[in-house]
This record gives C-alpha cells, sequence and structure tokens, in this order.
C-alpha cells in the first residue's frame, strides 16, 4: 500500500512541478511547439471541466472532487489486495487531487499540453492521470468479468 501512496505524491508533486514550470517558462495565452504538428504547450487558465463546460462553477468543482476523493479512497481500501484495481484508483486520486490543488490554491486549473492533430482540449499531468486510471480501471473491470 504504501507503493501506491508514494506513487500518489510522486504524480501530484510532477504535476504541480509542471504546472509551476509553465506558469513561470510560457507566458498566459501564448504556445510554443515542441513537435510540430503533434504536440505544443500553451499556457492556459481553465476554471471549467473539459472544454471549459462549466466554467466558473468552483463550488461545483469543489464539491465533486471531494466526492470524487471519498469514493475513490474508500474503493482503494476495499481493493487494496488487488494491486491491478489499486493502480488505477491511485491514478484517479492523484489526478483528482492535482487538479483540486489547482482550484483550491487559484480558483483555476493550469492547463499546457495542446495536441495539434486533432481537436481535443488543452490539458495537463493530473488529467492525464485521471483519463489514464479511468482506461486502466475499465480495462481490469472488462479482463476480470471474462474470468467470472
Amino acid at each position: 500500500m504504501l507503493w501506491f501512496l508514494a506513487l500518489a505524491v510522486i504524480l501530484v508533486g510532477l504535476d504541480q512541478w509542471v504546472k509551476a514550470w509553465i506558469a513561470s517558462h510560457v507566458l498566459y495565452g501564448t504556445t510554443q511547439v515542441v513537435l510540430p504538428g503533434i504536440l505544443s504547450l500553451t499556457h492556459i487558465h481553465n476554471d471549467g471541466a473539459a472544454w471549459s463546460m462549466l466554467a466558473g462553477q468552483q463550488w461545483l468543482f469543489t464539491v465533486v472532487s471531494v466526492i470524487a476523493l471519498a469514493v475513490l479512497i474508500w474503493f482503494f481500501f476495499k481493493t487494496r489486495r488487488q494491486w491491478a484495481y489499486s493502480l488505477g484508483l491511485t491514478l484517479m486520486i492523484a489526478g483528482t487531487l492535482g487538479n483540486f490543488i489547482d482550484r483550491l490554491h487559484q480558483g483555476f486549473v493550469v492547463d499546457m499540453f495542446q495536441l495539434d492533430f486533432i481537436n481535443f482540449p488543452i490539458f495537463n499531468v493530473a488529467d492525464m492521470c485521471l483519463t489514464v486510471g479511468v482506461v486502466w480501471l475499465l480495462i481490469v473491470i472488462f479482463r476480470d468479468g471474462d474470468r467470472g
């Protein structure tokens, strides 16, 4: 269980470090191309969800984050002897915490990764943790469902 706690701390730390680096090295609203036609760094502030849905509804995101963290932690402890579930839940907890920290301290989330080859929301490390965690858990759930 300590491995998963360490992973969560590392991922939240990485998320916060990348956000701070972007805030200090890329001017707000500007874009720096990393891989032409593939990836750029664009410094934006998002006070909503993906595609800025529900922009400005910080009270809602605070309530949802607290409830989500409680549920994720409960499931983590319930499935703690099953490493595959613990890994997915750890990723989701880290992602939720990373964005929750931003919302509490700044009232918005710093996003930076822009995929230039597709119309997709600009995202951050916490968003990646959430997405990979959800996909991982879906794979594990479907895999376990096939065994039963």
